[in-house]
């Protein structure tokens, strides 16, 4: 009988295709951190925290909207440094190289984002 660990693998490889203005999608394949269950819910709870105090600081504090704007960017890119390990990008992964994608990419946090959560979903089993 093969033997196989439940632990996984601190980092998994994925593809995402980052939006270009005026262009296809360009694929990079991203090294993301696997976070558990747990882990995960932790860090789902902290950016829902973050966004709503970012609406919340809109409404009450009435930020311009470049304000509102550096606001989200920076939430963006605490999210990428939670989940980022590594990228095909020919910059290397920085606190700066975050910010410049997000900047410059306005779909490509979510895109990364939506590429971690569906490594996450279940496989789909069978021709069903």
């Amino acid at each position: 009988m093969a033997k196989i660990k439940i632990s996984q693998n601190p980092t998994f490889k994925a593809k995402v295709a980052i939006p270009r203005v005026g262009a296809d999608p360009v694929s990079v394949e991203f090294e993301f951190k696997y976070l558990d269950r747990l882990a995960l819910a932790q860090y789902f709870d902290k950016w829902n925290g973050a966004s709503e105090q970012h609406i919340k600081q809109v409404q009450e504090d009435g930020l311009t909207w470049q304000e509102s704007t550096a606001a989200e960017i920076a939430i963006q890119v605490g999210q990428l440094k939670d989940i980022v390990h590594g990228w095909e990008f020919d910059e290397k992964l920085s606190d700066e190289s975050l910010t410049a994608l997000c900047t410059t990419c306005v779909g490509a946090p979510q895109a990364v984002l939506a590429a971690y959560q569906t490594a996450y979903q279940p496989a789909r089993l069978g021709n069903s």
